[in-house]
């Protein structure tokens, strides 16, 4: 049986420029876009561009790191930016599936009939970011599969189609592990990405206590619609691929799943990535291309987005972890073999 797509095509209209003119259309206004995000995130630039690439190409995100490295803040100022309708969930240990999705409620009107009405949740929105995300319980993570996958929710048995475009940016410390739950299998393949974020660097520390600690903080400007946001996005599906780039995508994905791909490397992991993955990485490359001002991607494209569309599909064997392998370590043994 064939892979649904991990992402679903926008379908916004285009216009009738050609494929040159819209690139460098959308390349000009990314330009203003990464500026913008400056103005509120200093010297996380790596992580900047993984999140807009991850935009750009319909899908979900993942951010790990720890406290106060500004991944909140990132979520909310792409949402100011990128002009998304947002909501931002908190989870917690109590948070459940109705706080997230919304219920029915039961309303009596004048003439004293019942019947139930549906109140959104704020998973209605073009944005949804969920915060420490692992402090949920699985019941309550699960919430999402449909959402992310499908782009709709059903409740009692009723189809709620949600705004587009729709995007969920999720966060999450991996330092604490006290009252947190691993996220599953299946919702992890659900994020395009998993975009580790690092400490920042002296410099960037600096501006931070410079630019931070004063009485004015500088608060990002709007550049996009969400409007303008899906036809990028449509343009990134319309971006040729080399025969080639397709081949490396799938000797990449296709070398870590264990009892098909390189033994060398499949004999460290207990479970590797789907075709969910290539699909991933296929819309990545293509969207990476385009915020470097390339009409095609190649192979840099491919090794350089590997890590963090592969990362968070792959578990190691418990031997493999005694004996000090790690995730990061087995693909850049991947990526060298492609170099």
């Amino acid at each position: 049986m064939n892979a649904e797509p991990a992402l679903r095509p926008e379908t916004a209209s285009l216009s009738e420029a050609p494929i040159e003119t819209r690139a460098q259309n959308a390349l000009d206004t990314l330009g203003v876009a990464r500026a913008a995000i400056g103005q509120a995130i200093f010297g996380q630039d790596a992580v900047v561009e993984e999140a807009l690439v991850t935009l750009l190409s319909g899908g979900h995100a993942l951010f790990v790191g720890a406290p106060g490295l500004a991944k909140t803040l990132l979520v909310e100022t792409l949402g100011r930016v990128l002009g998304l309708d947002a909501n931002r969930v908190q989870f917690t240990p109590d948070l459940m599936p109705t706080d997230i999705l919304g219920s029915e409620v039961l309303e009596e009107s004048a003439d004293h009939r019942r019947a139930f009405r549906f109140i959104k949740g704020p998973i209605f929105a073009q944005l949804l970011m969920a915060d420490e995300i692992n402090r949920a319980s699985p019941r309550t993570q699960s919430a999402l599969l449909q959402a992310m996958q499908e782009y709709h929710v059903t409740i009692a048995g009723e189809r709620y189609d949600l705004p587009k475009p729709f995007h969920v940016l999720a966060t999450q410390n991996p330092l604490e592990q006290e009252g947190t739950y691993p996220l599953p299998e299946a919702q992890l393949d659900r994020f395009l990405m998993q975009i580790d974020v690092p400490y920042p660097d002296r410099a960037a520390e600096r501006r931070i206590l410079i630019e931070t600690t004063g009485q004015a903080r500088p608060k990002p400007s709007r550049v996009l619609e969400a409007a303008g946001l899906m036809e990028i996005q449509a343009l990134v599906r319309l971006m040729p691929v080399g025969a080639g780039i397709v081949e490396i995508i799938l000797d990449l994905v296709r070398a870590v799943r264990p009892g098909e791909g390189d033994p060398e490397l499949t004999r460290h992991i207990s479970w590797g990535p789907g075709p969910r993955a290539a699909q991933s990485l296929m819309l990545a490359c293509r969207a990476r291309a385009l915020t470097q001002g390339r009409l095609a991607p190649g192979k840099a494209d491919v090794l350089a987005l590997a890590a963090p569309i592969l990362k968070h599909r792959m578990a190691l064997t418990y031997s493999a972890r005694a004996d000090g392998e790690s995730v990061a370590g087995v693909i850049d043994k991947l990526t060298q073999r492609f170099a």
